[in-house]
C-alpha cells in the first residue's frame, strides 16, 4: 500500500518532516512556534474534515462541534476527575466518535444542504450547551487551569515540547488517512462521492461507508479538541464559533479536498497567511478574502490538484 503518489512524492514529504523536526523548532520564536502549533492542531481537523467531505462528498459543519467536545472532555477529565493525559484523549475520541455515530446515523440520510444545515445545527448546540451549562461546563468563563500534557515523567511546559508531540499526532494522522484512502473503505468512499446510486448498484453499503467516514472526522476532532486544551491550558465557547467552520472548509478546498496531503497544506497556508499579510494592515483581510477567492477561481482542485497538473505536464488553470 503506498503511502504517497510517486518517488518524488516520498523525496518530499520526507523532506518536509526533516524541516519540521530540525529547522521549525530551530529557528522560531516562542510566539511562532505557538502558531506552528495551532497550525498542527488544525491540520487534524482538516484531515478529519477530508474523510466525510472529501474523500465521501458529504458538505459538514460538525468539526467545530467535535472539537469542542473533544476539548471540553479532556479538560474536564484531566482537571476534574484527574485522569491522565492519554486517558483525556482516549474519553475525547470515546466521546466524539460516540456523537458521530448518534449524529450520523439520522442526518447522513440527507443530502447536500440538508446535511449541511443539520450539521450546522449540531455545532450550534454544542456551543449553546457549553455556554449555558454552567455546573459542569463554567459557562461562558470557559474552563481554566487546564493541566498540561504529561508523557510518562515528562510534563510538557513548552511550546517546543508541544511541537514535537504535535508532530507526531499530525504525522500520525497523515499516515492513516493514507492509508485509508488507499484500502477498499477509500474506494467505497470515492464511488459514494462520484454517484451514490451507483455506488449501492455496485453492493456498497452506502449509509455504513458515510457513518464510517463521519466518525472518523469525529475523532480527529475530538484529538485536536484534547491537544488545543492541553496547549492553551483553557477552552471557552466563543473558541468554536462557526468561523472555525469556514476555516477549516476553507483549508480543505485550497490545499485539494480529497487529498490528506492537501488537508495539510491548506491548513498550514490559512494559519499562516494571516501572519504574513499582517504589515498590510488594515487592508490584509481584503488582500487575504481576494487571494483565497482567486486561487479558488484559478485552482478549483487545490494546491495538490495543481501540483500534480504540472508534474503531468498539463493545463495550471485547472477546470473551467
Amino acid at each position: 500500500m503506498r503511502l504517497v503518489p510517486s518517488p518524488w512524492g516520498r523525496i518530499f514529504i520526507f523532506s518536509l518532516l526533516g524541516i519540521a523536526l530540525l529547522a521549525v523548532p530551530a529557528l522560531t520564536t516562542n510566539y511562532t512556534l505557538r502558531l506552528v502549533n495551532n497550525a498542527g492542531i488544525y491540520m487534524l481537523l482538516v484531515l478529519g474534515l477530508n474523510f466525510i467531505l472529501g474523500f465521501a462528498g458529504q458538505l459538514s459543519f460538525a468539526q467545530v462541534g467535535f472539537f469542542a467536545i473533544g476539548a471540553y472532555v479532556s479538560a474536564l477529565m484531566t482537571l476534574d476527575l484527574g485522569v491522565p493525559f492519554f486517558a483525556g484523549i482516549g474519553a475525547a475520541v470515546l466521546a466524539t466518535g460516540a456523537c458521530a455515530i448518534v449524529l450520523g446515523m439520522p442526518t447522513l440520510k440527507l443530502r447536500g444542504y440538508y446535511l449541511a444545515l443539520a450539521t450546522f445545527a449540531f455545532a450550534e448546540i454544542v456551543r449553546h450547551v457549553a455556554t449555558n451549562w454552567s455546573e459542569v461546563t463554567r459557562g461562558a468563563a470557559g474552563v481554566v487551569g487546564i493541566p498540561p500534557a504529561t508523557i510518562g515523567p515528562l510534563t510538557l511546559v513548552t511550546d517546543r515540547q508541544y511541537y514535537y508531540l504535535i508532530l507526531v499526532v499530525v504525522v500520525l494522522g497523515y499516515l492513516v488517512a493514507v492509508a485509508v484512502q488507499n484500502s477498499k473503505f477509500g474506494r467505497s468512499f470515492e464511488a459514494i462521492r462520484e454517484s451514490e446510486v451507483a455506488a449501492q448498484s455496485m453492493g456498497i453499503d452506502s449509509p455504513a461507508r458515510k457513518l464510517l467516514a463521519f466518525t472518523l472526522s469525529g475523532v480527529y476532532g475530538g484529538i485536536a479538541g484534547s491537544l488545543h486544551a492541553h496547549l492553551f491550558s483553557v477552552v471557552s465557547p466563543d473558541e468554536f464559533s462557526f468561523d472555525v467552520s469556514i476555516v477549516v472548509l476553507v483549508a480543505l478546498l485550497l490545499g485539494g479536498s480529497g487529498s490528506p496531503l492537501g488537508a495539510v497544506v491548506g491548513a498550514a497556508l490559512v494559519i499562516a497567511l494571516p501572519e504574513l499579510l499582517r504589515f498590510l494592515q488594515q487592508y490584509y483581510q481584503i488582500v487575504y478574502g481576494l487571494g483565497i477567492v482567486a486561487l479558488m477561481i484559478f485552482m478549483p482542485e487545490g494546491l495538490t490538484g495543481l501540483g500534480r497538473r504540472l508534474a503531468a505536464g498539463g493545463n495550471w488553470r485547472g477546470r473551467g
